[in-house]
């Protein structure tokens, strides 16, 4: 190779389209990256490179050349056409806009979140007295319909995330006075990178039971990650929420979490999978003085594991919760014992694709609350099984 071609702009200009058009990606950037270096303004060699960068994965970056040559006076007009439409559908690829539908059938052992035993002690005057529960205020089992409806859209940028999720859920069963719907609306501005990333989340959250409306809640939250040479990644974590009871305004409460968590992605011959652990302490405060037991502390903990299979998605959960009351509840329950609760659960779930755009879902859950007021002590369990269709 003679001295000219190596000080040449085109001759690397042209090197790097035919290795482009060979698909040797690697190479061609290589020479169209040095013709640029030789002469920044070579026309040809900008087309092409932002191709390569493209074809790379460098979105933005290509992006940021095309928008160069464009702005070109002396861009030729058989190529315009060519630029614009490969910026337009570059764009589109910033964007992404997406629908689910699903649809599941079930049944529920505890439909309307009544407590587990069939009667209460009631102090009064001093002395315990047993109150029979009627049958209205006891668990009512049966079957049930369960459908999720939502929407999602992503914006990329050179750096950032906007997501924005809106959902609406509902429940109808033959109990319509345990009837649920649900409606869910979510903002979250991601910032990732290769030292750290961090999020910052919120939402509104709006829950229907029986037909009118039971809790409104407003919650903030922040994520932050940074990058280790261990094969878990830690998170911190920290979220507040304003709870508004609209039936019982005096349980209205600002609850707040500060928490760690792990993230530990695994890779094998049988499947990818991934192991997610987090601890948090928990928070609220009632907004209404005569909120019954005060404020409330305590912890929670979780652990989720999923797997990837041919066979389909596995994904399992177990989480453990522990409140305590300040004061006294209530002097009609345990004589004015100050509450604590217990709470613990499992879930499993599996996903497995059937044709295009369809996907089989089966879901189990149980909770077990446990307290030293009846009242509070529930068990509910649950089967399901649907249809999620990509909208």
């Amino acid at each position: 190779m003679s001295s000219e071609c190596l000080e040449s702009s085109e001759f690397y200009a042209l090197l790097g389209a035919a290795k482009l058009n060979s698909g040797d990606i690697a190479d061609a950037f290589e020479s169209l990256e040095r013709a640029l270096l030789l002469e920044p303004e070579n026309g040809a060699a900008q087309m092409d490179y932002a191709q390569a960068l493209y074809l790379q994965g460098q979105l933005f970056s290509a992006l940021e050349i095309n928008d160069a040559l464009l702005a070109r006076e002396d861009l030729p007009s058989n190529l315009e056409g060519i630029v614009l439409q490969r910026q337009k559908s570059w764009r589109a690829l910033t964007t992404e806009r997406s629908g689910q539908l699903d649809i599941l059938a079930g049944h529920d052992n505890n439909l309307n979140g009544a407590p587990g035993p069939s009667q209460l002690t009631l102090t009064l005057s001093g002395d315990p007295i047993v109150l029979p529960l009627n049958k209205e205020f006891r668990p009512q089992s049966g079957p049930y319909m369960n459908f999720r409806l939502g929407g999602r859209y992503r914006q990329l940028g050179p750096n950032y995330q906007h997501n924005w999720l809106t959902e609406v859920r509902g429940r109808l069963s033959e109990d319509s006075e345990s009837d649920l719907l649900q409606f869910d609306s979510r903002y979250s501005f991601i910032r990732p990178g290769r030292r750290q990333s961090w999020q910052v989340n919120t939402g509104i959250t709006h829950l229907q039971f029986g037909g009118s409306s039971l809790y409104t809640g407003l919650d903030v939250s922040a994520r932050y990650q940074r990058a280790t040479g261990l094969s878990c990644k830690p998170y911190y974590q920290m979220a507040t929420q304003y709870q508004l009871f609209h039936n019982q305004r005096q349980l209205t409460a600002l609850e707040s979490k500060a928490g760690v968590g792990m993230n530990c992605p695994r890779s094998s011959s049988w499947g990818n999978y991934q192991v997610s652990t987090e601890l948090s302490l928990l928070s609220n405060t009632g907004i209404e003085p005569e909120r019954p037991g005060g404020n409330r502390d305590g912890w929670l903990a979780s652990i989720d594991w999923q797997i990837d299979l041919p066979l389909g998605e596995f994904r399992s959960q177990l989480g453990y919760t522990e409140l305590n009351d300040t004061d006294g509840y209530s002097p009609l329950l345990a004589d004015g014992a100050q509450r604590w609760l217990r709470r613990s659960y499992v879930l499993l779930q599996y996903r497995r694709p059937l044709v295009e755009g369809t996907t089989l879902l089966v879901n189990l859950f149980h909770q077990d609350q446990h307290s030293n007021l009846e009242l509070f002590q529930s068990i509910d369990s649950t089967i399901e099984i649907g249809i999620s269709l990509a909208l």
